[in-house]
């Protein structure tokens, strides 16, 4: 259901041209049909004014762990127009494409291909119910035997010809692995001119015992093999060591290496309680206690390393809020503020799905039900990063913000998905993604007590050429979402 109108007198801010300027914009057909000063109103279209905001692409969120209309809901009202399941990827892509399609979604949903879940299946011969659910699970995490590891790389191949959007590695939860192993996949992946997004394994600074330092391994994988390496949430693998990694993917970036990276503005991070890095023995390493560790489902703070492994033990996939750096100090501000502000780095929420005391991960109301749990990068990561980045530091232009959270993630798919190539831009007949925000008010207020709280300062949010968010007000009746697939 396109919605044909006239953007009236905004600041409008194209980052495939680099340019910002007072226009009109003219939505039609779920198309940019014309952008200028004062055009003409066609027939039967409706004129929006929104003098005094800023126009731009809407932001493409190339991690988030939501998929479900709760969770792009509360996106949508942060200015996003794609959720997309790019590190953990998928267990099965062509059911999880079926399944949002048959629900519908308010966004536009894709998803990668599960290395995690291709190792699972070929380790235990059983597909994983829940990615988060066998995180902990040992099954899996080991080196696999030459047989294992040619039936993964096969159904990773699969994947990416059923619609994978690249190869999703979550390394860091199985890092004692053979490093051949991941050469391997990025080998397969460049073949297939497709992207890989990987959770690293831990840096040398945290564990000497590493077979290769996490962040190294994706810039000497990407010389070696020509692929594609995209660095998931730099700020939270690399913690109180940021400059040095952001270092290390420099020189690779420099030395002509496809290396892309993501940030996130949170000094916690989210996953399941059962991960390798979360046990007592390796906290310290980190310089952290199991008392940095929240349950998200109960809000329990765990006491002591005792409590850590009954819960590991009885519920590995429990999901927990991971508190490791200190807001309240400047000194770790300004070390997420480092990897927000690194050359070309792409803003991403690694966004968790939320979750109902009664089990549920879904819900089709709006509001959404009291009592939602999630983290509240879910509602607020990209509000949150242009609050500190574009009004607070002044580090970003409004245009620069767009080029972060639209344009840089649009052109990581551009390999991989044919349909990529009108997002990210607001060139002449560009996909009609945009998000309209008021400068002046454009705040993330989601917290850890209130963390479904949603952003301020949207205004109005098209997808597809449908507002999904118009006057501030999400619409709980449409669902333009569309798949974006690999070809």
């Amino acid at each position: 259901m396109n919605e044909n109108v006239l953007l009236r007198g905004g600041q409008v801010c194209d980052p495939g041209t680099g340019t910002t300027r007072t226009a009109d914009l003219l939505v039609r057909d779920g198309r940019v049909a014309e952008i200028g000063t004062d055009l003409p109103v066609p027939e039967d279209v409706p004129v929006l004014d929104v003098t005094g905001l800023v126009v731009g692409p809407g932001f493409i969120d190339l991690h988030s762990h939501v998929d479900s209309i709760a969770g792009q809901r509360l996106q949508a009202m942060d200015g996003v127009c794609a959720t997309l399941e790019l590190e953990a990827g998928a267990a099965r892509v062509e059911t999880a494409y079926a399944a949002a399609a048959r629900d519908g979604r308010p966004l536009h949903y894709g998803y990668a291909a599960s290395w995690a879940g291709a190792r699972f299946a070929a380790h235990t011969g059983a597909d994983p119910d829940d990615i988060l659910g066998v995180l902990g699970a040992p099954e899996w995490q080991r080196s696999s035997t030459p047989s294992e590891r040619a039936t993964w790389l096969n159904r990773l191949e699969t994947e990416l010809a059923a619609g994978g959007l690249g190869i999703g590695i979550l390394l860091g939860y199985a890092p004692r692995t053979d490093p051949a192993e991941f050469l391997d996949v990025a080998r397969l992946a460049a073949n297939a001119g497709a992207p890989t997004f990987t959770h690293v394994r831990e840096l040398v600074e945290a564990d000497p015992t590493t077979p290769v330092d996490g962040s190294s391994e994706i810039a000497m994988a990407a010389a070696e093999t020509g692929a594609a390496m995209h660095h998931c949430h730099v700020n939270s693998t690399s913690r109180r060591h940021i400059d040095r990694v952001l270092s290390t993917l420099d020189s690779s970036r420099s030395a002509g290496s496809p290396v892309t990276v993501e940030a996130y503005p949170y000094g916690a991070g989210s996953t399941a309680i059962g991960a390798f890095f979360l046990s007592p023995d390796r906290l310290p390493a980190w310089g952290m206690s199991p008392s940095d560790l929240v349950l998200v489902d109960t809000g329990e703070r765990i006491a002591d390393a005792a409590r850590l492994n009954e819960v590991r033990a009885n519920d590995p996939g429990a999901p927990c809020i991971v508190h490791y750096l200190d807001e309240r100090a400047e000194a770790d501000r300004a070390l997420l503020r480092h990897a927000l502000a690194f050359e070309d780095s792409i803003v991403a929420s690694d966004a968790m799905f939320v979750s109902w005391p009664d089990g549920s991960r879904e819900s089709t109301e709006w509001p959404l039900p009291a009592g939602g749990r999630t983290h509240p990068r879910t509602a607020g990561t990209f509000s949150k990063s242009l609050r500190l980045m574009v009004r607070e530091q002044g580090a970003w232009t409004w245009l620069e913000a767009f080029r972060r959270c639209s344009y840089l993630p649009a052109r990581v798919l551009d390999r991989v998905c044919a349909t990529a190539s009108g997002k990210g831009h607001l060139g002449i007949g560009a996909d009609a993604d945009i998000v309209v925000l008021d400068p002046e008010t454009l705040t993330d207020r989601a917290t850890f007590a209130d963390p479904t709280r949603t952003a301020q300062g949207v205004r109005h949010l098209l997808v597809d050429g449908t507002f999904v968010v118009r006057d501030g007000e999400l619409r709980a009746d449409v669902f333009p979402g569309r798949a974006l697939r690999g070809h």
